[in-house]
């Protein structure tokens, strides 16, 4: 019971992240405050894919400092966010990306089913969603979702069959820092986000998932390794530096 009590009480512990908010005029913006070991000055970023904006400062820096330098750069921070591209809900006549091609949102209340793919008579394709309007999000997110598992799976497998490695457990998250990763074990996991890629993007990151299950790094093996199973690596990687943060703005409330 001890025990129990103590481990409770570490979990309450645990330091609540630092905040700090700077004014612009009638605008307010709320920065993250990383303290890193490393740090040799103070450095501010803003995060297209979680839209907001951290500071990092030394250790051993102090928040008045922070504060006066987030507060003389607020203008640069102002002009950055503003830069950010606009977010695309999951609503009716939205239109998003869906491997990579334009698809509208429409919605049909009286139809049965979830959600699902066609194309009008001029060829457009769309996602149709059945039901109450309030579950056009869910249902959106749930089949955008479900699209990933299958095609990611599927890559996977074919390319661990081809390398004669097994695969563990496969899951999907929303992480805005990794498109994948691969553990010792074999399990695999993948941003969701990936269906909304075109397929070559997809089906590269698959691609280097596996290839990990015989070199755990980065090394000069791994990518001769990973280029003699795709050679969409440079087509991807430069893909997603163009336009990967651009994924995370699909399907946030406004």
């Amino acid at each position: 019971m001890a025990m129990r009590v103590l481990n409770f009480l570490n979990r309450q512990a645990a330091p609540v992240p630092e905040t700090m908010t700077v004014i612009s005029g009638e605008r307010r913006f709320e920065l993250a405050i990383v303290r890193h070991p490393r740090a040799r000055r103070y450095t501010i970023r803003v995060r297209a894919a979680n839209r907001d904006v951290v500071l990092t400062m030394p250790r051993r820096g102090s928040l008045a400092e922070a504060h006066q330098f987030a507060q003389k750069n607020v203008g640069w921070i102002a002009a950055k966010l503003e830069k950010l591209p606009d977010i695309v809900p999951f609503a009716d006549g939205a239109t998003i990306p869906f491997r990579g091609e334009a698809h509208r949102i429409e919605h049909k209340p009286n139809a049965r089913g979830t959600a699902w793919i066609e194309h009008d008579e001029s060829g457009n394709a769309k996602i149709c969603v059945a039901g109450n309007a309030a579950h056009v999000s869910r249902r959106v997110t749930d089949f955008l979702k479900r699209e990933a598992m299958r095609a990611l799976s599927e890559a996977s497998r074919a390319y661990a069959f081809r390398l004669g490695v097994t695969v563990g457990k496969i899951t999907l998250r929303d992480s805005a820092s990794r498109w994948g990763s691969c553990s010792e074990s074999g399990s695999l996991s993948y941003s969701w986000r990936l269906i909304l890629a075109p397929d070559f993007v997809l089906d590269y990151l698959a691609a280097h998932e596996i290839a990990h299950r015989i070199e755990l790094n980065h090394s000069p093996r791994f990518w001769k390794l990973l280029d003699s199973m795709t050679r969409e690596r440079v087509r991807a990687e430069a893909w997603l530096d163009a336009h990967g943060n651009g994924l995370h703005r699909y399907g946030k409330p406004r």
